[in-house]
């Protein structure tokens, strides 16, 4: 187990007992509203098994917990330039660099998003005092609605108010947002589009990473050749659902994993012959991965907009080197 990790044994004392309730008061959370998340995600698992928040516990029952968010004690906005596409009283888009956290979690305490738009909304650190601790409270309170890997740029909307907060999560709730990437992919896709309808959940050996598995929640996403390069096929990338490193894992499972993605390529950038392009993807320091349009309905004006955010200037130029 890693440092993000617990592992627990149930005792006589704790049999009967719910699993939310138990590991509510067992781990360091405050909120148990988090705790049946982490359940719902497959981040606990009973007896190598997932499991529902009701389990009611029995006598020797290992439970493993993968802390994969955790608010930090204390939450300070900073100063930090944020690339604004689009802004007014209820809503703020935002085009996210690569390299950039979206929000707080295990071992990152600063320098994300949620840290520069706090102070991009005026908030002071005593303001979100009240929520330190409590991810979903902060996520919340900054108006967090969905996030992007750390090494995926592109389009995010940040909500303003909390009656905005509430109809943004509700349209990504019932998967009325528009979300469209573009990817770069090993091998060449002789196919101009297709679907990828594979459930993801967490890889019982290694937490922090996801695959398809038969028991892992539903997961949709379509895709279309944009160009075809040799060796490699640029792509245009449309989910339906949101899970946890989606299209990373649904390209590599069709055995195109994407350029620069080392967790799930399986080392197919160090085998590239071409001596000039495998050192230039070295050189990237990510993966090819952006998201490249969002369409949402306002949560006030009830106008459906649609936002686009170029690929950014290290992946044109590795487009153009290729």
């Amino acid at each position: 187990m890693n440092e993000d990790s617990v592992n627990i044994i149930v005792k006589p004392e704790d049999v009967g007992r719910r699993l939310d309730a138990f590991l509510a008061e067992t781990i360091d959370i405050r909120s148990r509203a988090q705790i049946q998340k982490m359940i719902d995600s497959g981040d606990v698992l009973v007896n190598h098994k997932d499991s529902k928040a009701s389990h009611k516990l029995r006598l020797g029952d290992e439970i493993d917990v993968e802390i994969t968010e955790i608010a930090p004690a204390t939450f300070t906005p900073e100063d930090i330039p944020l690339d604004i596409v689009y802004e007014d009283d209820a809503i703020l888009v935002i085009n996210k660099a690569s390299g950039m956290v979206v929000h707080p979690g295990a071992g990152v305490h600063s320098g994300t998003l949620a840290n520069a738009v706090a102070h991009h909304f005026g908030i002071s650190e005593s303001d979100t005092s009240s929520v330190a601790g409590d991810i979903d409270r902060l996520k919340a309170r900054v108006g967090i609605v969905h996030r992007l890997d750390k090494l995926t740029s592109g389009l995010i909307v940040i909500a303003k108010t909390e009656d905005a907060h509430e109809k943004l999560s509700d349209q990504f709730r019932r998967r009325l947002v528009f979300k469209d990437y573009v990817a770069l992919v090993h091998g060449e896709i002789y196919e101009d589009s297709g679907i990828i309808d594979a459930p993801i959940a967490r890889e019982r050996h290694n937490r922090t990473k996801m695959g398809v598995r038969s028991h892992g929640r539903y997961s949709f996403s379509q895709w279309r050749v944009r160009k075809r390069f040799e060796k490699f096929t640029l792509l245009g990338v449309e989910i339906k659902t949101g899970r946890t490193h989606q299209i990373r894992v649904h390209l590599a499972h069709i055995n195109h994993p994407v350029v620069g993605d080392e967790v799930y390529n399986s080392g197919r950038d160090k085998t590239i012959a071409d001596h000039e392009i495998r050192k230039s993807i070295a050189m990237l320091g990510r993966f090819f991965l952006h998201a490249e349009k969002l369409g949402i309905t306002h949560p006030v004006s009830g106008e459906r907009m649609r936002f686009t955010a170029p690929i950014p200037d290290e992946l044109t130029e590795f487009l153009e080197l290729l």
